[in-house]
């Protein structure tokens, strides 16, 4: 991180403040690219992560598809100017509806339910290829709210109901052309993924018109400074190996897909923030911030960690602070943490905040949310400007 450059685009933009370094992003999928050349793969990057449309636009220019979770995202890709063919549609728990919306827009779409999957199959037979999310029942990732491949989540049709999947698909002709499952986030053993790999394999046997088998992601990003990531290169030379065997055994070559996001933009973003106060009781020192849950909620609702330099004093004697925020609730971003001495005014930096920082924000407490800037060629380009007190009304209806 340069501090200096930080230093003064949080003057010139003002706290709070995303920043997001196009060439970490770029970094980051070359990264995979290379990890995966030993066979065909696509990668799909997970909007949900941070669906700001200039980062979609650059994510395009690089390569990337996109994996949409919701219609609107579906609608921020095709706006962004992907292709049809490079948007994957995988919802939950939403109304046919915008199932039959997301086919009359053209996109890939991905069913996990049964419910769902023979409504599709009997309104539309074998005219439109689908992918089916199966729960493959690994528990996997950092927190449990993150997991979703376990017997008690809501997500996937469960590895034990393919008997009924293959009733259905045969009594409506559906074309299955890509089998898919996602067991969690922040997953670091190469393991798990090729644990499900082996999942997906089996249960092709089942689809003779299957392309591609789809693994989801999950990667580590390390967040800590003495973290490790996901070793994926390590993954990618496994799944290029296991798919060699796999074409020798049966006959056949099938594609494999990823969505990465976290991995993608996680470490390119940077979330600048003013010391409004610092304040000594009889047990704590806090530093007290210009923001809060409600424009970064990752620490609070995952217990995430985000290592802070204070970027005005990085070279400071070190002090303990408990670093908190402004909102009416217990708002605390780090416990008891080693940082530069603080000052009131300092400016922190919360690194590792490209991912479900923004995206996750809200307007709690009637505090607008911050300004995104991208960072190119070094130069910060305004992506998003900051909420005025008049976007607080927008939509209320006046007397």
């Amino acid at each position: 991180m340069n501090y200096d450059l930080m230093r003064r685009l949080a003057g010139e933009f003002g706290t709070p403040l995303y920043v997001y370094d196009a060439e970490v992003i770029s970094r980051q999928w070359q990264k995979l690219n290379e990890s995966f050349a030993g066979h065909p793969t696509r990668f799909f990057y997970a909007v949900k992560a941070l669906s700001n449309v200039q980062i979609l636009r650059l994510l395009r220019q690089l390569g990337a598809g996109l994996d949409c979770v919701s219609i609107n995202e579906v609608k921020l890709g095709l706006h962004a100017g992907f292709q049809t063919e490079q948007i994957l549609f995988t919802p939950n728990s939403v109304s046919f509806s915008e199932f039959m919306e997301a086919r009359e827009l053209g996109v890939h779409i991905n069913i996990d339910n049964l419910s769902i999957l023979e409504q599709f199959g009997n309104h539309f037979g074998g005219d439109y290829p689908i992918l089916i999310r199966i729960n493959p029942h690994i528990e996997a990732g950092g927190n449990y709210k993150i997991s979703t491949g376990h017997i008690d989540s809501k997500f996937g049709i469960s590895i034990h109901q393919l008997r009924h999947v293959e009733r259905i698909v045969k009594a409506t002709g559906l074309h299955v052309q890509g089998l898919h499952m996602h067991t969690g986030s922040e997953i670091k053993d190469v393991g798990v993924f090729m644990q499900g790999l082996e999942i997906l394999l089996d249960v092709a046997e089942r689809f003779p018109q299957l392309e591609f088998v789809d693994l989801g992601s999950g990667f580590k990003v390390p967040y800590r400074p003495a973290d490790a990531g996901t070793d994926v290169a390590e993954l990618g030379q496994q799944v290029a190996e296991r798919f060699k065997t796999y074409e020798q055994e049966q006959g056949r070559s099938l594609q494999v897909w990823f969505e990465p996001g976290k991995y993608l933009v996680s470490e390119s973003g940077s979330f600048l923030v003013s010391v409004n106060v610092v304040k000594h009781t009889t047990a704590t020192v806090f530093a007290g911030v210009d923001s809060g849950f409600n424009h970064l909620i990752r620490p609070m609702f995952y217990d995430a960690y985000h290592h802070i330099t204070n970027i005005s004093n990085p070279q400071g004697p070190e002090r303990i602070y408990t670093v908190v925020g402004n909102i009416c609730e217990t708002d605390t971003f780090a416990w008891d943490r080693v940082i530069a001495e603080i000052r009131e005014g300092d400016v922190l930096a919360f690194h590792n905040a490209g991912a479900y920082g923004f995206e996750m924000s809200s307007r709690f407490n009637s505090r607008p949310r911050p300004a995104e800037l991208l960072l190119e060629n070094g130069q910060a380009r305004l992506i998003r400007r900051r909420e005025r007190f008049e976007d607080l009304l927008q939509g209320q209806m006046e007397e």
